[in-house]
């Protein structure tokens, strides 16, 4: 790994990091305090504001992906560098499991006196759970493709300097709105992980916090929707936009920088 690409996931570890700390965070006070601290709006509008302060955090250096997903997408849409791809995930899931691990020490008494069994109630403060309705296939993987999806083709148009591309240091801002408003549209069924890194780094830490076998093993093995869902969502928005946007009025598909 060369030392621009070990500089870039590092900011990416950072920025995963931030967004960790803030988005499950939020979710801790709301659900530690028993409704009295928060409710659905404070977690939506934490988790938006979560995105756009790690976006700031690492945008001037690696693009602020903060996403697995969002790597992916911009590598098949974008032309972003397969070589940058790994790294860039590693420390994306790197950057959760250290901030799962932060919020967890720092709320450890509090999950005690609240949980002490161990329970998914409070493994959902890390990871999504679907409700009881919801099937894994099909219902909880076009929820995750759909969200994830949204969040892509607003990520690829505020970015396309011949759409209407924002200055760096707003495009923030409009992610986190974007995060804000898939949760209070599309946060019902499993929670919008829309982030394979997001749910499986802080769930894989649960697991070994002392939620055990669980946290895989619920809702006949969730675990993997949020991780799939995400990947085939990014894709699938990059693509439309492409189609609608880029194709046809354009003709050529503008290469990220990075």
């Amino acid at each position: 790994m060369n030392r621009d690409t070990l500089r870039e996931a590092a900011a990416e570890f950072l920025g995963t990091f931030t967004l960790i700390m803030f988005g499950v965070g939020v979710v801790a006070q709301v659900v530690l305090g028993e409704g009295k601290f928060g409710e659905a709006l404070s977690i939506n509008f934490g988790w938006g504001v979560a995105v756009t302060l790690g976006c700031y955090v690492a945008g001037g250096i690696s693009g602020a992906h903060l996403n697995p997903a969002v790597t992916l997408a911009l590598a098949i849409h974008r032309g972003f560098a397969w070589s940058k791809v790994l790294p860039y995930i590693v420390a994306q899931f790197a950057g959760a499991l250290v901030a799962a691990a932060l919020v967890y020490l720092t709320y450890r008494e509090a999950i005690l006196h609240v949980d002490p069994e161990l329970t998914l109630k409070t493994a959902g403060i890390w990871a999504t759970y679907p409700q009881d309705y919801l099937s894994n296939v099909p219902g909880g993987l076009i929820d995750q493709i759909v969200g994830t999806a949204l969040l892509m083709m607003v990520i690829f148009a505020i970015s396309d300097a011949r759409n209407m591309a924002l200055p760096p240091s707003i495009g923030p801002i409009v992610v986190g709105a974007t995060v804000f408003v898939i949760g209070m549209t599309y946060g019902l069924n499993s929670g919008y992980a829309i982030n394979p890194a997001r749910d499986l780094g802080p769930r894989i830490f649960t697991y070994l916090a002392g939620w055990g076998e669980q946290v895989f093993t619920a809702h006949d093995n969730w675990w993997w929707v949020p991780v799939v869902g995400p990947l085939i969502g990014a894709a699938v928005g990059g693509l439309v936009y492409d189609l609608f946007i880029t194709r046809l009025y354009y003709k050529e598909v503008p290469l990220q920088k990075k």
